[in-house]
């Protein structure tokens, strides 16, 4: 618990003016206060100044301990708003004053002290959440580095079935670090990759194909009467790491499309960290959307 000096001499002058008589104020910190071995060296002789001052201070010295009754304390005083066993007295109208004006003066001390803590604490926060999200991003740039070191090693393979299966798990992989929720549905057929993830509440087949040449319009056929045979609201993304001829790309860019294309030069991009997965996805849905091209490259 954090406490000013100037709250904490707020307190004292408080306890100082709320009673006049030193019994009553002792009375009142005897019933506040549960740790009794705090009065141990306080001299109830002193004056009410003295014995405020050591009262407080006493409990000062271990503010763990005594945190309770601190805040008991100054939650009693800042809370007294009538004073009429001061008023029977000589220049009771003056006590009363100056007692009420001494717990005000508490309780806007107590009221800056806890939005002081309360700024403390919010960048404290602050500090924590940006120190996480970098430890996250370096975690992020990390795995993004491994899975693109596995796929550029999948570039010298020559078998063609095997260089499949590992591409399953480079894909998957990625797919699940940008959060993409892959279903465990992947399977390789020959260089053939299927699977479906999940993006801004729409759900996606993917497709992935790594032939010596560029995919052509019955492969794409084939993949959209996939798509036609789901809910009406799934899409489809397609992957040719070699690219996709013009004429597929034109045909399949008629009318209502649910397929957007992605190409080798559109992974190594996201491999090399120069544009975010999940806004190239939706950078292609909003194109392909927009114009009826199902495939925006990442260049453009």
């Amino acid at each position: 618990m954090n406490i000013s000096a100037v709250a904490v001499q707020c307190l004292k002058e408080a306890l100082c003016n709320i009673y006049w008589y030193k019994n009553d104020l002792q009375s009142f910190l005897m019933n506040c206060i549960s740790n009794k071995s705090v009065f141990l060296k306080v001299n109830w002789n002193d004056t009410k100044r003295k014995v405020a001052s050591d009262v407080v201070d006493s409990l000062l010295v271990d503010k763990e301990k005594n945190l309770g009754d601190i805040r008991r304390l100054f939650n009693e005083v800042s809370k007294m708003n009538s004073f009429n066993h001061l008023e029977h007295l000589e220049d009771g109208a003056s006590k009363v004053l100056k007692a009420s004006k001494a717990v005000v003066a508490l309780k806007e001390e107590i009221s800056r002290n806890d939005a002081s803590i309360k700024k403390v604490r919010q960048e404290s926060e602050k500090k924590r959440m940006e120190y996480e999200k970098l430890v996250r991003s370096n975690a992020f740039l990390v795995k993004l580095d491994e899975i693109k070191i596995n796929y550029y090693q999948l570039t010298s393979r020559t078998d063609a079935q095997q260089r499949g299966f590992e591409l399953e798990k480079t894909i998957y992989d990625l797919f699940d670090l940008f959060d993409l929720d892959p279903k465990a549905s992947f399977r390789n057929v020959g260089e053939q990759l299927d699977g479906a993830f999940t993006l801004e509440g729409t759900d996606y087949l993917f497709e992935a194909k790594w032939k010596k040449k560029s995919i052509d319009a019955s492969d794409l056929d084939a993949f959209v009467g996939k798509i036609n045979r789901k809910l009406d609201n799934t899409l489809g993304l397609f992957l040719s790491i070699n690219g996709f001829s013009s004429d597929a790309i034109a045909i399949h860019s008629r009318g209502r499309s649910s397929l957007i294309l992605m190409d080798g030069y559109d992974l190594v991009s996201v491999l090399e960290n120069q544009v975010d997965l999940k806004n190239l996805i939706i950078r292609k849905r909003r194109h392909a959307s927009q114009t009826g091209n199902i495939f925006y490259r990442f260049q453009e």
